[in-house]
C-alpha cells in the first residue's frame, strides 16, 4: 500500500468514526430532549444535504421556559459525550432555540414557529434517524445517553 493510500485510508477511518460518533451525540441529543418533554422530536441525517452539519435534530417545547431548559439539557447531554456547544442562543421568551454542536444541530421549537420554519420539509431528503431506544417499554421516555 502506498503512502497515499494509505492516508486516504486513515482520514476515510476518522470520517466514519467522526460520523458515528455524530450519530451518537444526535441520538443522545434527542433523547435528552424527551428527557426534557419535548414532543414530536425528530432526527434528521442530512449528511449527503448540508456541507456544513451531519444530524439536525428538531423538537417541540410548550412553554419558552420548557424550550431553554431542553435547550440546557441537549448541551449537557453534548458536553457528557465530550461534545462542546459551538453556540446557542438560549434568549428569553424565544419561540425557537437553537444549540449548534458542529456535526449536530439542535432546533427547539415552539409549535407554531416549527410550522411556520417548517424545517422537516426544508430537509426533507434526509432520511430520518430512530433515536428512541427500542428496550425502552413503549411509552415510556428514553434514556439519555445511546447504546
Amino acid at each position: 500500500m502506498t503512502e497515499r493510500e494509505t492516508a486516504r485510508l486513515v482520514i476515510s477511518k476518522t470520517s466514519e468514526e467522526q460520523q458515528a460518533r455524530a450519530r451518537e451525540v444526535a441520538i443522545a441529543v434527542a433523547r435528552a430532549l424527551d428527557g426534557a418533554k419535548c414532543e414530536h422530536i425528530v432526527v434528521l441525517d442530512v449528511r449527503e444535504l448540508s456541507q456544513v452539519t451531519s444530524y439536525i435534530v428538531i423538537g417541540s417545547g410548550t412553554s419558552d421556559r420548557q424550550i431553554r431548559t431542553a435547550a440546557i439539557s441537549a448541551e449537557e447531554a453534548a458536553e457528557e459525550m465530550g461534545e462542546a456547544t459551538f453556540r446557542s442562543n438560549r434568549n428569553e421568551a424565544s419561540t425557537w432555540v437553537v444549540a449548534d454542536f458542529i456535526d449536530v444541530v439542535a432546533h427547539i421549537f415552539e409549535p407554531n414557529a416549527r410550522a411556520h420554519y417548517d424545517l422537516e420539509m426544508l430537509w426533507d431528503g434526509g432520511p430520518e434517524v430512530e433515536w428512541r431506544d427500542p428496550k425502552a417499554p413503549r411509552g415510556a421516555r428514553a434514556m439519555h445517553s445511546p447504546e
